[in-house]
Protein backbone atom coordinates (compact mmCIF):
# COMPACT_ATOMS: atom_id res chain seq x y z
CA UNK A 1 0.00 0.00 0.00
CA UNK A 2 1.51 3.26 -0.95
CA UNK A 3 0.08 6.69 0.86
CA UNK A 4 0.34 9.44 -1.61
CA UNK A 5 -0.17 12.88 -0.50
CA UNK A 6 -1.37 14.57 -3.47
CA UNK A 7 -3.98 12.29 -5.19
CA UNK A 8 -3.88 13.81 -8.55
CA UNK A 9 -0.23 12.07 -8.84
CA UNK A 10 -2.31 8.90 -7.87
CA UNK A 11 -2.01 7.86 -11.45
CA UNK A 12 1.18 8.70 -12.47
CA UNK A 13 2.50 7.06 -9.29
CA UNK A 14 0.42 3.86 -10.06
CA UNK A 15 1.91 3.47 -13.58
CA UNK A 16 5.57 4.18 -11.77
CA UNK A 17 4.95 1.02 -9.98
CA UNK A 18 3.57 -0.91 -12.47
CA UNK A 19 6.46 -0.37 -14.60
CA UNK A 20 8.91 -1.34 -11.81
CA UNK A 21 7.40 -4.97 -11.92
CA UNK A 22 6.66 -5.22 -15.66
CA UNK A 23 8.03 -8.19 -16.73
CA UNK A 24 8.94 -9.42 -13.60
CA UNK A 25 7.60 -12.81 -11.85
CA UNK A 26 5.41 -10.26 -9.76
CA UNK A 27 3.92 -8.03 -12.10
CA UNK A 28 1.53 -5.72 -10.17
CA UNK A 29 -1.92 -3.89 -11.22
CA UNK A 30 -1.55 -0.75 -8.66
CA UNK A 31 -5.08 0.99 -8.54
CA UNK A 32 -6.33 3.64 -6.49
CA UNK A 33 -8.57 2.48 -3.01
CA UNK A 34 -11.59 3.66 -4.51
CA UNK A 35 -10.66 1.69 -8.36
CA UNK A 36 -10.51 -1.51 -5.82
CA UNK A 37 -13.35 -0.81 -3.90
CA UNK A 38 -15.02 0.05 -6.94
CA UNK A 39 -14.36 -3.48 -8.74
CA UNK A 40 -14.99 -5.37 -5.08
CA UNK A 41 -18.41 -4.08 -4.86
CA UNK A 42 -19.10 -5.66 -8.58
CA UNK A 43 -17.72 -8.99 -7.57
CA UNK A 44 -20.19 -9.15 -4.94
CA UNK A 45 -22.69 -8.12 -7.23
CA UNK A 46 -22.21 -11.33 -8.93
CA UNK A 47 -22.10 -13.25 -6.01
CA UNK A 48 -25.34 -11.83 -5.19
CA UNK A 49 -26.69 -13.54 -8.36
CA UNK A 50 -25.31 -16.96 -7.76
CA UNK A 51 -27.01 -16.43 -4.29
CA UNK A 52 -30.65 -15.66 -5.30
CA UNK A 53 -30.35 -18.06 -8.25
CA UNK A 54 -29.13 -20.78 -5.67
CA UNK A 55 -32.04 -19.78 -3.48
CA UNK A 56 -34.70 -20.26 -6.25
CA UNK A 57 -33.62 -23.42 -6.58
CA UNK A 58 -33.54 -24.33 -2.77
CA UNK A 59 -36.84 -23.25 -3.18
CA UNK A 60 -37.99 -25.43 -5.73
CA UNK A 61 -36.57 -28.55 -4.01
CA UNK A 62 -38.18 -28.13 -0.89
CA UNK A 63 -41.19 -27.49 -2.20
CA UNK A 64 -41.12 -30.90 -4.42
CA UNK A 65 -40.38 -32.27 -0.69
CA UNK A 66 -43.24 -30.91 0.54
CA UNK A 67 -45.01 -31.94 -2.03
CA UNK A 68 -43.97 -35.50 -1.72
CA UNK A 69 -44.64 -35.50 1.79
CA UNK A 70 -47.96 -34.32 1.63
CA UNK A 71 -48.46 -36.83 -1.27
CA UNK A 72 -47.29 -39.55 1.07
CA UNK A 73 -49.63 -38.09 3.60
CA UNK A 74 -52.81 -37.96 1.74
CA UNK A 75 -51.95 -41.61 -0.03
CA UNK A 76 -51.80 -43.20 3.46
CA UNK A 77 -55.21 -41.33 4.59
CA UNK A 78 -57.02 -42.55 1.85
CA UNK A 79 -59.72 -44.73 3.76
CA UNK A 80 -59.39 -41.75 6.94
CA UNK A 81 -60.76 -39.58 4.18
CA UNK A 82 -63.67 -41.92 2.86
CA UNK A 83 -64.58 -42.86 6.36
CA UNK A 84 -65.16 -39.39 6.57
CA UNK A 85 -67.31 -38.88 3.56
CA UNK A 86 -69.44 -41.56 4.87
CA UNK A 87 -70.01 -39.69 8.14
CA UNK A 88 -70.89 -37.39 6.46
CA UNK A 89 -68.04 -34.57 5.43
CA UNK A 90 -68.04 -33.52 2.03
CA UNK A 91 -65.06 -33.62 -0.27
CA UNK A 92 -64.63 -29.68 0.14
CA UNK A 93 -63.94 -30.32 4.05
CA UNK A 94 -61.24 -33.30 3.12
CA UNK A 95 -59.68 -30.79 0.67
CA UNK A 96 -59.64 -27.86 3.43
CA UNK A 97 -58.15 -30.66 5.84
CA UNK A 98 -55.69 -31.32 3.38
CA UNK A 99 -54.92 -27.69 2.08
CA UNK A 100 -54.38 -26.34 5.75
CA UNK A 101 -52.11 -28.73 6.58
CA UNK A 102 -50.01 -28.34 3.74
CA UNK A 103 -50.33 -24.16 4.63
CA UNK A 104 -49.63 -24.96 8.51
CA UNK A 105 -46.32 -27.25 7.43
CA UNK A 106 -45.03 -24.91 5.22
CA UNK A 107 -45.59 -21.84 7.16
CA UNK A 108 -44.11 -23.09 10.45
CA UNK A 109 -40.60 -23.85 8.39
CA UNK A 110 -41.15 -20.50 6.94
CA UNK A 111 -41.32 -18.94 10.61
CA UNK A 112 -38.09 -21.03 11.93
CA UNK A 113 -36.32 -20.14 8.80
CA UNK A 114 -37.43 -16.66 9.59
CA UNK A 115 -36.22 -17.30 13.36
CA UNK A 116 -32.91 -18.39 12.17
CA UNK A 117 -32.09 -15.63 9.67
CA UNK A 118 -31.43 -12.88 12.73
CA UNK A 119 -28.93 -14.30 14.47
CA UNK A 120 -27.27 -16.09 11.32
CA UNK A 121 -26.98 -12.52 9.90
CA UNK A 122 -25.96 -10.86 13.29
CA UNK A 123 -23.11 -13.69 12.53
CA UNK A 124 -22.00 -12.51 9.36
CA UNK A 125 -22.27 -8.85 10.41
CA UNK A 126 -19.33 -9.58 13.21
CA UNK A 127 -17.40 -12.18 10.92
CA UNK A 128 -17.56 -9.89 7.42
CA UNK A 129 -17.88 -6.42 8.76
CA UNK A 130 -14.70 -5.44 6.64
CA UNK A 131 -16.36 -6.80 3.49
CA UNK A 132 -20.34 -5.73 4.64
CA UNK A 133 -20.08 -2.83 6.78
CA UNK A 134 -23.71 -2.92 6.54
CA UNK A 135 -25.71 -6.42 6.93
CA UNK A 136 -28.98 -6.52 8.03
CA UNK A 137 -32.46 -8.30 7.34
CA UNK A 138 -35.04 -5.90 5.94
CA UNK A 139 -38.73 -6.22 6.86
CA UNK A 140 -39.20 -6.47 2.80
CA UNK A 141 -37.07 -10.28 2.83
CA UNK A 142 -39.19 -10.85 6.00
CA UNK A 143 -42.16 -10.34 3.86
CA UNK A 144 -40.71 -12.81 0.79
CA UNK A 145 -39.93 -15.31 3.00
CA UNK A 146 -43.94 -15.44 4.70
CA UNK A 147 -44.83 -15.41 0.64
CA UNK A 148 -42.11 -18.20 -0.59
CA UNK A 149 -43.53 -20.40 2.49
CA UNK A 150 -47.24 -19.59 1.42
CA UNK A 151 -46.42 -20.84 -2.22
CA UNK A 152 -44.66 -23.72 -1.00
CA UNK A 153 -47.80 -24.42 0.80
CA UNK A 154 -49.81 -23.82 -1.72
CA UNK A 155 -48.42 -25.43 -4.75
CA UNK A 156 -47.52 -28.92 -2.77
CA UNK A 157 -50.74 -28.93 -1.52
CA UNK A 158 -52.76 -29.08 -4.91
CA UNK A 159 -52.75 -32.35 -6.08
CA UNK A 160 -53.03 -34.20 -2.80
CA UNK A 161 -56.31 -32.00 -2.19
CA UNK A 162 -57.54 -32.73 -5.39
CA UNK A 163 -56.47 -36.62 -4.75
CA UNK A 164 -58.42 -36.68 -1.41
CA UNK A 165 -61.09 -34.40 -1.98
CA UNK A 166 -62.89 -36.53 -5.52
CA UNK A 167 -62.10 -40.37 -4.26
CA UNK A 168 -65.06 -41.74 -4.47
CA UNK A 169 -65.99 -43.81 -0.98
CA UNK A 170 -65.77 -47.36 -2.05
CA UNK A 171 -62.62 -46.84 -3.58
CA UNK A 172 -61.27 -45.04 -0.53
CA UNK A 173 -62.52 -48.01 1.82
CA UNK A 174 -61.11 -50.44 -1.04
CA UNK A 175 -57.33 -49.52 -0.07
CA UNK A 176 -54.98 -51.26 1.63
CA UNK A 177 -51.79 -49.55 2.99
Amino acid sequence: MIGVEKPELAAEVAQAVDATFRNSLAETLTETERAFQLSFVSMTEAIMIAIKIVSYVVIVIIMVVVANTMAMTARERIAEYATMKTLGFGGRHIAAIIFGESIVIAMIGGVIGILLTYPAAHGIQEKLSQFFPVFNVSSMTVYLDLLAALTVGVVASIFPTWRGATIGIADGLRRIG
